[in-house]
């Protein structure tokens, strides 16, 4: 069951996180160990995808329940179906005069008891990359020209 929460600060706006966190769909283009991702279905505010996941020998794909709640600058991912017993992941983007501070939140526990143990010795490493993954993409795709 590990869990991770970070805030940080990030010099774009809460709209443009929003927007970034919110395309599924990209994902494979820069989240490290994400090789595809089908939306399953898609309304304004509700996603249901699959993500497939690489990392050495383990390939899985995770079903996901994606709500957008846009007025509140809030992203909440639940567990549809795959290998977890339950996964929350909640992003909240926070105003700030220079940007917005992201408020990352993450609990999940996988199905197998050993697929648990080695994930977490690697889960907070693999958490900061991910997390990093979207602010370098945030810079890449919002920075002033």
């Amino acid at each position: 069951m590990p869990t991770h929460a970070e805030k940080r600060f990030i010099a774009h706006s809460q709209e443009q996180m929003f927007n970034l966190v919110a395309a599924v769909d990209l994902y494979p283009e820069f989240l490290p160990w994400c090789t595809g991702a089908d939306i399953r279905y898609r309304d304004k505010e509700l996603l249901l995808a699959d993500l497939k996941v690489g990392f050495g020998p383990f390939k899985e794909v995770f079903g996901s329940r994606v709500e957008l709640y846009k007025a509140e600058n809030r992203i909440t991912v639940t567990y549809d179906r795959g290998p977890l017993k339950y996964l929350s992941n909640q992003w909240q983007f926070l105003p700030d005069p220079n940007g917005c501070i992201i408020d990352f939140f993450v609990d999940f526990e996988f199905k197998s008891k050993i697929m648990q143990k080695a994930m977490g010795l690697v889960f907070n490493e693999a958490v900061q990359k991910m997390v990093s993954a979207f602010v370098k993409r945030a810079d890449f795709c919002y920075a002033s020209k």
